[in-house]
């Protein structure tokens, strides 16, 4: 990557909160080749310990912060993405996981998309592909095919985020939250399926982890709920009667599928072809889930940082009529952050 910062007019927000610091050295690499070309904005909500570690690692590389004192969402990316946009300059915004690693032409492709866009939403990869990676590029693939994906990271307009007071913290699903909040207030976004930005993929211990509360995201897309519980049902009374054939046809649909979402945009240089037939198993997988997410539900909600989360989030039209009630009623006034390090 060239050492000439050609997006002046780019920030780069990175909420952060970990338990070890086993990633820090190639962390700490991506962050000094980014910053290169964004202003990079660290809002660090780990331990006292880690904090000062990183705070000497990253020293005159990035904005380090810690999340402001005024926010106090249960979901605490939320607060870390709100106070990193307190600290931003410029229009054109990346928040990011910390497992998202940006390349020069992903950035000059954001940055050009924000220009007729309120939110843009591109599309992640692995950078690796173990097993369990396969296994979740198939929730990708599936939701590939049949619109676009959830992401671990955004572009953002700075003055439209500010405008609408950021977006609530207290919901589980905090990247829907942000796409239905932009899009309560009229704000554009657009899902470019070619805009490919890499994902680390996480360790066998937390994608096992991730697999009840995911399920538990779509509490808030009530069809798609619905059609996940009703896969056991259908299931079980298929090999009661001995309907093997339709099993077969099923799970048959579910690769196709998600071999169409690997087709799409270019899509097969960066998925590999066996991720398809994983389809079948992420389904059934999401389908036990489904279930174990609504008991979790009606026992007041799913485990969360220490407390249980029960709205996975707010539904366009409830965001809506808060809007015109009251413009700034989603999130909060957005202020002001001081004396972050650098």
């Amino acid at each position: 990557m060239s050492s000439d910062p050609p997006y002046g007019m780019m920030d780069y927000v990175l909420p952060l909160r970990w338990e070890d610091d086993s990633g820090l050295e190639e962390l700490t690499a991506y962050l000094r080749a980014v910053s290169r070309h964004v202003r990079v904005i660290v809002v660090d909500g780990s331990t006292p310990s880690l904090f000062g570690r990183h705070a000497a690692a990253w020293r005159g590389l990035v904005v380090h912060a810690h999340p402001a004192d005024d926010l106090c969402f249960a979901n605490g990316k939320v607060n870390g993405v709100i106070t990193g946009m307190r600290l931003t300059r410029a229009e054109h915004v990346i928040i990011a996981d910390d497992d998202v690693r940006y390349d020069r032409p992903a950035l000059a492709r954001m940055d050009a998309l924000l220009a007729d866009a309120e939110l843009v939403r591109p599309q992640n990869y692995f950078a690796r592909f173990p097993w369990h990676a396969r296994w979740d590029t198939a929730r990708t693939l599936l939701n590939r095919s049949l619109g676009a994906d959830y992401p671990g990271t955004f572009g953002v307009r700075r003055s439209f985020f500010m405008k609408m007071g950021g977006y609530d913290g207290d919901v589980l699903f905090e990247n829907l939250e942000l796409i239905r909040s932009v899009r309560a207030h009229g704000g554009r976004e657009l899902r470019p399926l070619d805009l490919y930005v890499r994902r680390l993929p996480p360790n066998a211990s937390r994608f096992w982890d991730q697999r009840v509360r995911q399920a538990y995201d779509d509490l808030a897309q009530p069809a798609r709920m619905a059609l996940f519980l009703s896969v056991l049902p259908a299931l079980a009374a298929c090999v009661r009667r001995r309907r093997y054939g339709l099993v077969m046809a099923a799970a048959g649909l579910a690769v196709g599928l998600a071999e169409v979402g690997r087709r799409r945009a270019g899509g097969r240089r960066v998925f590999p072809g066996t991720a398809a037939l994983f389809a079948p198993v992420w389904v059934l997988e999401r389908a036990v889930c489904s279930w174990l997410a609504l008991g979790a539900a009606l026992r007041g909600g799913v485990p969360y940082a220490g407390r249980r989360l029960r709205r996975a989030a707010h539904s366009v039209r409830w965001l809506r009529q808060k809007v015109s009630r009251n413009p700034l009623s989603i999130g909060c006034r957005l202020g002001t952050v001081t004396s972050p390090s650098r």
